[in-house]
Formats: C-alpha cells, structure tokens, sequence
C-alpha cells in the first residue's frame, strides 16, 4: 500500500484531474509547511487524454485533426514537477472512505492500494457509444474507430439516437461527410447516398437551447441528409447491445416506443453519459449516481478532504466550461483544508469558496464544417460564430494550455 507520504490522490486524466493537479503543484503544495512531504498521485486509466468534444468529427477519420493535438500523453505534462508527483494507469475500482484509501486495478489486472490525505474525485462519465468518449484507454478508442470506419463506406442507412449535442454534431458530420450539403435556397437535401435518422424522445432536439435555435439546428441538418423524429425513444435494438463494443457495426433494427421499427447498417446511441461512480459506495451518490456535492466540491459524506471535479460531480450540469470555472474555487479550498490538517489557524485562513453554476443559456453546437446554432450567456449566437469559437476544430485550440498547465500559470 502507497502511504509513505501525505498523498493527495486525484482520480482522472481528463480536464478536470489534469486541471486540477496543475493547479495543486503550481499553487497549493508549495504554500504548505513541509511540503515535501507531499505528493500529488493522478491516476488514470488512459495514459493519454483526448478532446472528448471533437469525437463527433474524429470517428471518421484521422485526417479531420492532427492527431498529435487530439490525443496527449499525460505523463510527458508533468516533467515539468521533478518533485512531488506520481501518475499511475489504472481505473480506481474500490474507495473506502472510513480507512481512507482507494483500490486501483493496474495494467494486467493487479490491484494496489493507495492511502489518502486528500481525494479528489474525477472520473468523467462514459458514453454510451464507445466512439463518442475516452470509456477506457486510447488504444481502445481508437480500435473502436477503426471497426467504424471501416463498415462506414457500405452502410446504406445510419440511425443515431440522442436529441442532445453529441446526436446532433454526430449526426451533422457524418450526414455532410456521406452526402454533401444541400444549395444555398434548398430547404433539405433530397434523395441523400446515406439517410440519416436522429431519434430523440423529446418534443425537440437540443433540449437546452431555446425551440427557435434547435428548429434551426432540424433545418441545418435536413440539408446535410439528417431526419429527425421527435418524441419516440428508442425501445429496443435487435441485436442487443448493437452500437456498443460488443456489437458495434451490426446491422440493427431499432423499434421506437410507438412501435416503428428503423433499420440501419450503423446504430450510433448518443443518449447521454453515465458517471463513472460504480467503485463508490451509495451513500455517497445521487439518485441520478453522481457523487454527492456540496458548494464548497466538497463530498460531506465521505469524511474531511474529500471532493469532486467535472462530470461525475452534482454540483453542475456535465459542460467544460463549468468544469473549468470550478478548478480555482476548488483548489482553494483544499489548500485550505490542507493548511488546517497541518496545524493552521482557521481565523489565519480565507474563508470557503462557494461555487455557483451560470445556469444562463450556453451550448455551441456545430453541425458540419461550416454551420452549427447555439447561444453564450443567454444570448443567440450566429452560425459563423458558432463555427469561428467550435466548430472549426471542435476546442481543440484551447486545449494545449490546458494539458500544458499554462492555463493555469496563475492563482486565480
């Protein structure tokens, strides 16, 4: 068991873990006494991290990103800190929050345990479609990717379930990679080489963004080739489990709750993430299993020194830029836990900080190239700027400051 020294454990690579780390070693472990007591532990099950926004355009293909920015490797982030850090592939598969340590399942199936100080908690959500999210390791992404691309040249009809922005950005990019764009005048694309379905069981699409903008988005993606079909959910899939790693490119007949059946050459379900909370006891979780958080991303029921970043947290709704407004206000508060736990006066301390989500209308969503709808800070946005800040690259000009550090050069 890993305990020799004060270990500040953070469990996922991803935006918030990455960011979160960074912030620690730049800001927090050098303000505390003895410091070197201390060492940052990330642990990951993927040795690289990817921008999980651009996986809608880079299923199919690796041409559409350059791919040493799509993917990075995590440990070659962090040789910038010779002291103090530890990063460990593997997937955290047991807390035990009374005895304090955390259970990893390592490469090859061996399991270690590593003792906590602190613990931060953030493990993202897994999509249900493998192509759609980093669910396990980047090798198996990109294995996933590889069975896609190669069924997609003869697939005759696509379904794609999931009205919300990974559905519809999917949808977009494969309906104008497949089929072109409808001219300038053209109401919808007729007669398209692939049809494509998008089935969502709510009265629209884009259910966070205002009815005028998701009925811009139907008419955006009637010319790339997209149907969408509005209030049915998907009631079952034969072959079970089609869309998934186990059956990914199977031919699917997918039967909506009103009894339509679709079939399809290629079943993609976008309904949607699940937190990756199933190594954490239920006291701890939701009803809707995201791990119980406060204001302060503090997990009260897990003991002192406990938080939680990102997707997998029921502090805000799943978005990076809430994960990456909350990364300051919880680094904040664990250096103040942390000064408390070596002997700190609380009336020498700042007090808490409270996080409080912007719950203003805010979605981007690209579809295609070079359209998409969407809204910032409650105001609508038009399709060229949807495309200047997302849609041309999907993020991925902001990422290399991020899983750089640079982002976080700064207290703030």
């Amino acid at each position: 068991m890993v305990e020799e020294s004060k270990n500040v454990v953070v469990l996922g690579g991803s935006y918030g873990g990455v960011s979160v780390v960074h912030y620690l070693l730049k800001h927090v472990v050098p303000q505390l006494p003895d410091k070197a007591s201390y060492q940052v532990v990330l642990v990951s099950t993927s040795s690289q991290a990817i921008c999980r926004q651009a996986t809608p355009r880079a299923l199919i293909s690796d041409d559409m990103f350059p791919q040493e920015k799509l993917f990075v490797s995590v440990p070659k982030q962090f040789e910038q800190y010779p002291n103090g850090f530890q990063f460990i592939q593997g997937t955290a598969t047991g807390l035990d929050h009374q005895d304090r340590h955390v259970t990893v399942t390592l490469k090859g199936d061996t399991t270690e345990k590593i003792k906590y100080h602190a613990l931060v908690i953030a493990t993202g959500a897994s999509t249900a479609s493998p192509l759609l999210g980093l669910n396990r390791d980047s090798e198996s992404l990109r294995a996933n990717w590889n069975a896609f691309r190669t069924a997609l040249p003869d697939a005759k009809n696509i379904v794609i379930a999931g009205g919300g922005p990974a559905g519809v950005e999917t949808a977009g990019e494969l309906g104008e990679y497949l089929n072109g764009r409808a001219g300038w005048f053209s109401h919808g694309l007729q007669n398209p080489k692939v049809p494509i379905t998008l089935v969502t069981s709510d009265t629209k699409i884009l259910p966070l963004l205002r009815p005028a903008i998701a009925k811009k988005a139907e008419e955006l993606l009637a010319q790339v080739g997209v149907k969408v079909v509005k209030g049915s959910r998907v009631a079952t899939v034969s072959p079970p489990g089609a869309g998934t790693e186990s059956a990914l490119t199977a031919n699917v007949t997918v039967t909506l709750e009103d009894g339509q059946t679709l079939e399809a050459d290629l079943y993609i379900p976008a309904t949607g993430a699940v937190p990756n909370t199933s190594f954490i006891h239920e006291s701890l979780l939701t009803a809707t299993g995201q791990v119980e958080t406060n204001s302060s991303l503090r997990v009260d029921a897990a003991g002192p020194r406990v938080y939680a970043i990102g997707d997998v947290g029921s502090h805000a709704r799943p978005a990076v830029h809430n994960i990456l407004n909350t990364v300051p206000i919880l680094c904040a508060n664990i250096k103040r836990d942390l000064l408390l736990a070596a002997g700190k006066e609380e009336s020498a301390l700042p007090a808490d900080r409270l996080y409080k989500e912007d719950t203003r209308e805010m979605q981007l969503v690209p579809i295609g190239k070079s359209k998409g709808v969407g809204a910032a800070m409650g105001y609508q946005l038009p399709s060229w700027m949807v495309w200047a800040i997302k849609g041309r690259d999907y993020w991925l000009w902001t990422t290399g400051g991020l899983w750089s550090g640079k982002q976080w050069a700064k207290e703030s």
